[in-house]
């Protein structure tokens, strides 16, 4: 039986306010079986804990301060995860990184942000889920100078290009590849074809970035299918393989215990 893994979903958030539980039970009935809920700030976490809490053994929590909520306040917000990484187990310090997309205002705070959660990320010893928007070069270059043995992660939400790809395996990281994967000329099957399936896992980011043919509408984790079918004609494998290799990956990156693997 085939089980996939998504590794980055906020079912949490106001999207799902009618249908929350309903949308996690639609993942599983996909063999959906574990996702991974990644926090955006303090605002978030409390509805995140609780939905983790309602299904322990399919939906694991991420903890950090997303790019776009660090403001001049952030070290307050960073106290926050820091306190919440001493109280309970988390699987991943994120999302984390630099957006510049949006707004460049407070980018000096944005590189202090990012650059204390991998602090934080290798005391703990926890992977690092990287946000990065218009910030590639910036995030390389914190990355770098803050490389540690041990010290991994994914870059979400993936959209570069080829030699991008290339950097981020060289740095022993994996790449997270969503709905975009499926819009017509987007490009990224073309660089997802050259990036081995190793390097590899699945991501929806719900509710956004929704994979055709449910492009525009509300994304949810029982959309993992429709990415997968995708990466295994990019590829040239069955969609079984696809479903083994990137669980596998994801179970190896957040260290899901074997209890959590066979839920």
């Amino acid at each position: 039986m085939m089980i996939f893994t998504d590794t980055h979903t906020h079912l949490y958030l106001k999207q799902f306010d009618e249908d929350r539980d309903a949308a996690v039970r639609r993942a599983i009935d996909r063999s959906v079986r574990y996702m991974l809920l990644p926090n955006i700030d303090r605002s978030s976490t409390d509805r995140m804990l609780d939905l983790c809490e309602r299904h322990p053994r399919h939906c694991f929590p991420m903890m950090g301060l997303h790019p776009t909520s660090v403001d001049k306040n952030y070290r307050k917000e960073l106290d926050h995860v820091s306190s919440m990484l001493e109280t309970k187990r988390f699987y991943a310090v994120g999302e984390v990184g630099i957006d510049l997309y949006w707004d460049s205002t407070h980018i000096r705070e944005q590189k202090d942000a990012f650059r204390l959660q991998i602090k934080l990320a290798k005391e703990k010893g926890l992977p690092v889920v990287i946000h990065t928007r218009n910030a590639f070069d910036e995030i390389f270059h914190i990355v770098e100078e803050e490389y540690a043995p041990g010290l991994r992660g994914v870059f979400h939400c993936f959209t570069g290009n080829t030699s991008q790809a290339e950097k981020i395996s060289q740095l022993g990281f994996l790449v997270g590849i969503g709905g975009v994967l499926t819009f017509k000329n987007s490009g990224l099957d073309r660089v997802v074809k050259n990036i081995s399936l190793e390097h590899i896992l699945l991501e929806t980011d719900s509710p956004f970035l929704a994979p055709a043919p449910y492009r525009g509408k509300r994304n949810e984790s029982s959309y993992i299918p429709l990415i997968a079918d995708k990466l295994a004609e990019i590829k040239g494998v069955d969609v079984a393989t696809i479903a083994q290799v990137t669980t596998e990956n994801a179970m190896a990156l957040f260290k899901l215990e074997a209890n959590e693997q066979h839920a």
